[in-house]
């Protein structure tokens, strides 16, 4: 089932354009995206969902990109590292989705 599905795109008034798209990340990812949702709302003084912190930082990033990447190249980290997200020790999966869901929400 390798069957490529292009997934629909749609114009938005402001001129831009918005795919949907599923990724998989591990928890420390979804973490930073969480913190950088927060640097974002304080920045504009208003909530920030993580899709407008993940748009904010593609944009940001892909200033300084003037092409794609080869096939075979290793991306860039596009979140800054967190010393305190990404030296999180081995755990089991659910106690590490549930310490970055507590970091996310601020009651860590």
């Amino acid at each position: 089932m390798n069957d490529r599905v292009t997934p629909p795109m749609v114009a938005t008034p402001d001129g831009e354009a918005e795919i949907a798209v599923v990724l998989r990340l591990p928890w420390e990812d979804v973490a930073r995206l969480g913190q950088e949702a927060g640097r974002l709302a304080t920045q504009k003084q208003r909530p920030v969902t993580l899709d407008e912190a993940v748009s904010h930082r593609l944009r940001s990033s892909a200033t300084g990109a003037a092409h794609a990447r080869p096939a075979g190249a290793q991306p860039a980290a596009a979140m800054p590292s967190s010393a305190s997200v990404s030296s999180l020790p081995a755990r089991p999966p659910a106690e590490q989705a549930r310490q970055a869901i507590d970091r996310i929400n601020g009651t860590a």
